[in-house]
């Protein structure tokens, strides 16, 4: 098999919540989501339904978030794993230092700004969900 791409696909508590913690925190944008009625997808997440899925993107990052539940009756082998940071999910990219800056405002559980031996600048944010998403910069 070829592998083309990899996008995780996180199990989450609240779709809604979920969203509106990567877009107003770590800019990433909404694609699409599915309605709990799984009856169609939105391109907007409306105030009156609910959500089981859904996809975001920022540059050349996707995320997926589904539901517990859902994600659980969908994929078997989920069945009874709890939620959470068993692994760091690590984005690089450009403009890391100016990011960290505007995330310290935001009373979000962050690590300090480092420069590490391996020669990048990076940091690393606790999500609303327990996950953690590390970003990283090459040194310039």
């Amino acid at each position: 098999m070829k592998t083309n791409k990899l996008t995780p696909n996180l199990a989450v508590i609240d779709i809604k919540q979920t969203v509106r913690f990567y877009c107003e925190n770590l800019g990433f944008e909404l694609v699409m989501a599915v309605p709990a009625t799984q009856d169609g997808v939105d391109q907007q997440m409306s105030d009156d339904k609910e959500y089981v899925y859904a996809l975001l993107q920022k540059d050349g990052v996707e995320l997926m978030f589904q539901r517990a539940d859902s994600f659980q009756t969908d994929i078997a082998l989920a069945k009874d794993i709890p939620m959470g940071a068993s692994v760091s999910f690590y984005m690089q990219g450009e403009g890391v230092k100016a990011f960290y800056e505007e995330l310290k405002s935001k009373n979000l559980q962050i690590s300090e700004l480092k420069l590490t031996w391996y020669g990048t600048r990076e940091f690393y944010v606790k999500d609303n969900n327990g996950y953690i998403l590390g970003f990283a910069e090459e040194k310039v």
